[in-house]
């Protein structure tokens, strides 16, 4: 049967979007807002969000908050249904990136990178989660990596951060999928961010690299991610859990 084009539009969603005043957050609240969903950014920096939000319109709302303060989660979740009633769509996106040789890498730079895209992580799809059991219905979407797909050199904390969603995904898909909760990840190639450029801003011998296994010969844009994105959490994909889904070019198959 062929789909209709409204089986893509979130009309009556509400998506949850940490580090979502920037990047590839900005970007899946674009399209999502664009799709008919409702947005609530979580990021730390108060002017920053509100600066996208004033962007996106009327159907984005900021929300100042930490992921790494574990024990503030449970009265930011209540803060963001207060103001736009139930989340139904989580997005893990918040991160930080760290460029070092592994042997170089503190624990305590280690520690960081996973306290941001893990452990925060964890605990705010837990506290969505909870809720979305008791409706019986939710979508939760984690940002990988390239970095959960192969070996990339000098970023070792953040390829453990990266790996570690493929295993949360998959548990989870296992778990909340009879509660009628999908779980799933994208794993985005290299786009045109300002965290990407600010790590291959200074190694062009490493920009030409990716180019070069890069079937499409470009650097992806944030709106591939938030397309993809909507589809993942539309009723397009309503069969679909437990996946890592590349939007690469085709990076992770080429040579």
């Amino acid at each position: 049967m062929v789909r209709k084009k409204s089986d893509l539009i979130l009309k009556g969603q509400t998506a949850l979007i940490t580090g979502g005043g920037t990047g590839l957050g900005l970007g899946m609240a674009k399209c999502f807002v664009a799709s008919g969903a409702k947005v609530i950014l979580v990021g730390r920096r108060k002017a920053e969000l509100e600066k996208s939000c004033k962007l996106i319109g009327r159907n984005a709302i900021p929300l100042t908050g930490d992921v790494t303060d574990l024990g503030a989660i449970p009265a930011m979740v209540e803060r963001a249904e207060q103001l736009s009633g139930p989340v139904t769509i989580l997005v893990n996106n918040a991160g930080i990136h760290l460029k070092k040789p592994a042997l170089e890498t503190s624990d305590a730079e280690f520690d960081a990178v996973l306290q941001t895209h893990v452990f925060g992580a964890f605990a705010l799809t837990k506290e969505i989660g909870r809720r979305m059991v008791e409706r019986k219905a939710g979508n939760i979407l984690f940002t990988a990596s390239m970095a959960s797909l192969f070996g990339i050199p000098q970023v070792v904390a953040y390829s453990a951060a990266k790996s570690a969603y493929v295993g949360m995904v998959r548990t989870l898909a296992v778990e909340l999928g009879p509660q009628g909760i999908r779980v799933n990840a994208i794993a985005p190639g290299w786009i045109e961010s300002d965290m990407m450029n600010a790590a291959l801003s200074k190694d062009p011998a490493r920009s030409a690299k990716i180019l070069s296994r890069t079937p499409l010969n470009r650097f992806g844009q944030a709106e591939d991610i938030g397309w993809a994105a909507v589809y993942l959490c539309s009723p397009a994909a309503k069969f679909v859990t437990g996946v890592v889904l590349p939007v690469d070019g085709g990076a992770s198959i080429g040579f």
